[in-house]
């Protein structure tokens, strides 16, 4: 049976996976990789950028 599309999409959860290049400090930021629906990723990048102007 095909699932359809949209309901495939709908349904992906928002993964967000922090990746550490060897010989890198934990307190530094190294990449992110973040995937999911596009309207859940954008809500991310916006905490993310909240986070980071309350800190500087």
């Amino acid at each position: 049976m095909r699932q359809n599309l949209a309901n495939f999409s709908s349904s992906k959860p928002l993964r967000v996976v922090r990746i550490l290049e060897a010989g890198q400090a934990p307190a530094q930021v190294g990449r992110l990789r973040i995937s999911g629906r596009m309207a859940d990723v954008c809500a991310e990048l916006d905490r993310l950028a909240a986070r980071e102007a309350n800190v500087h």
